[in-house]
């Protein structure tokens, strides 16, 4: 992997928002399925023939009811042991496992949550999973995945579970307009102004549309797309001259996207609609353009920038307490839980796309295929700079979107100088990074214990 990559996926222990509840004054990219209630008794056992032993799986992750319900019986139903799965919130998740580590004995032998759940247990609560990896080799896991997985640490400390991201949702009517020579997995965003351009030249009306309207997540395009792939980082970078090239990049292709954007919050009803041929989107906000009409639509990376890549994980890892009274049943599920049939079933599941390597099956809907090779592509692009969902900054989430859509209603809609706007809203930035004292994330570099400064 590319040693600069390397050295920005370095991160922090600390504590990040849940992917359903990261902000208030925007909805935050959404997992597979909107929050519903958590579970509020024990469930019982999921059994198969025990030769793993019993394994407690405790996750961040799957916390609806009929999420958990699925999970015991569309995946974790053939898993050769017994499991009993309990769901819970990030909060008291965290407070489990650190207190059973305090106590030297445990009853949790597999933790799994999204990356910024994980994050505070860096100080000997996980078990150190490298061997783990190496015997995982041939699960075709991401190189990216693996480095962001050490939570900022020299040691592996998780398993990559599942992800999810935003993708290019594309109607195939817009693939007579690319410019020559250009291909759609491997398009820069150069090619998307010159393809936008053609488009409205052509149809005399613009093609490209964003999800900008009050709880659309055009503030995580910004986030973890367009500023990383023109300036390397995410809200560290927030006020250089490159973030700034980014911002006069996208001034330049707003004349090509569809005006009505600003009311736009799932785009999978504009492509629908015909009204938008291209985009970016989060994946279960395009699910229901591909799963209605998979023939009309193609799934494609996100563009490239001079940085490279840029990409929003919201990737889930499973790691072993230390304090694992089943250490070798917990390792055979994190064995199970990555193997290619189990990653499909769980995408059927809960939604959620495979980390490996593997094919999904031959019976998979076209849906799943189209978007999943997308989703996959992103991730093992030698290019990919993979960015992580805002971390550390509790019910402030709200007020750090806010900036970005701000940056965008003044410099974009508003016409405002681009260096007077950065310089004010950065001011505003800062302010909620030393109020959460929310260390950066990746890419941005990290000091720990320390608020990101905002350059």
């Amino acid at each position: 992997m590319n040693p600069k990559l390397a050295k920005l996926l370095s991160l922090t222990g600390a504590l990040s928002l849940a992917l359903s509840a990261c902000t208030a004054a925007a909805p935050p990219a959404p997992t597979a399925a909107p929050a519903k209630p958590t579970e509020a008794a024990k469930p019982a056992a999921t059994t198969a023939p025990a030769t793993a032993g019993k394994v407690f799986f405790y996750s961040t992750q799957g916390n609806t009811v009929n999420e958990a319900e699925a999970l015991r019986k569309q995946v974790l139903n053939t898993f050769k042991g017994e499991v009993e799965l309990v769901t819970e919130a990030g909060g008291p998740f965290l407070d489990k496992i650190i207190a059973e580590n305090k106590a030297g004995k445990g009853t949790v032998d597999v933790a799994a949550g999204l990356i910024g759940d994980m994050s505070p247990l860096t100080t000997g609560q996980l078990k150190d999973l490298t061997a783990l990896k190496a015997k995982l080799g041939d699960r075709g896991i991401p190189a990216s995945f693996w480095e962001v997985s050490k939570l900022g640490t020299d040691k592996t400390l998780l398993v990559p579970w599942m992800q999810a991201t935003l993708i290019m949702g594309v109607n195939k009517k817009a693939l007579k307009y690319l410019p020559s020579g250009a291909d759609i997995n491997n398009l820069t965003y150069d090619q998307l102004l010159a393809w936008g351009k053609a488009m409205k030249d052509g149809e005399k009306e613009a093609k490209i549309g964003f999800a900008a309207g009050a709880n659309g997540l055009i503030h995580r395009f910004f986030q973890g797309y367009l500023i990383p792939a023109f300036s390397g980082g995410t809200a560290a970078t927030y006020g250089t001259p490159e973030a700034a090239a980014a911002w006069k990049y996208f001034v330049d292709l707003w004349q090509y996207v569809n005006p009505q954007s600003t009311t736009y919050n799932f785009m999978q009803e504009q492509l629908l609609s015909g009204e938008v041929w291209v985009t970016i989107d989060h994946v279960a906000r395009l699910k229901d353009a591909f799963a209605n009409k998979p023939d009309d639509f193609v799934a494609a990376p996100a563009p490239i920038g001079p940085k490279g890549r840029a990409y929003m994980v919201i990737l889930a890892g499973m790691g072993i307490p230390a304090t694992s009274p089943n250490p070798t049943g917990a390792e055979a599920l994190v064995d199970f839980m990555t193997s290619a049939a189990t990653q499909a079933a769980n995408l059927t599941a809960i939604g959620f796309y495979p980390v490996s390597g593997g094919e999904l099956p031959a019976n998979a809907p076209a849906w799943q295929k189209a978007m999943g090779s997308a989703v996959k592509a992103q991730a093992a692009d030698a290019k990919a700079l993979p960015v992580l969902i805002p971390q550390g900054l509790g019910a402030k989430g709200g007020d750090f979107n806010k900036v970005y859509r701000d940056t965008f209603t003044e410099i974009v809609l508003n016409k405002a100088d681009i260096t007077a706007t950065l310089a004010k809203q950065k001011v505003v930035l800062q302010g909620v990074m030393n109020d959460t004292k929310a260390p950066c994330w990746a890419p941005d570099p990290v000091k720990a214990g320390e608020p990101c400064v905002i350059k």
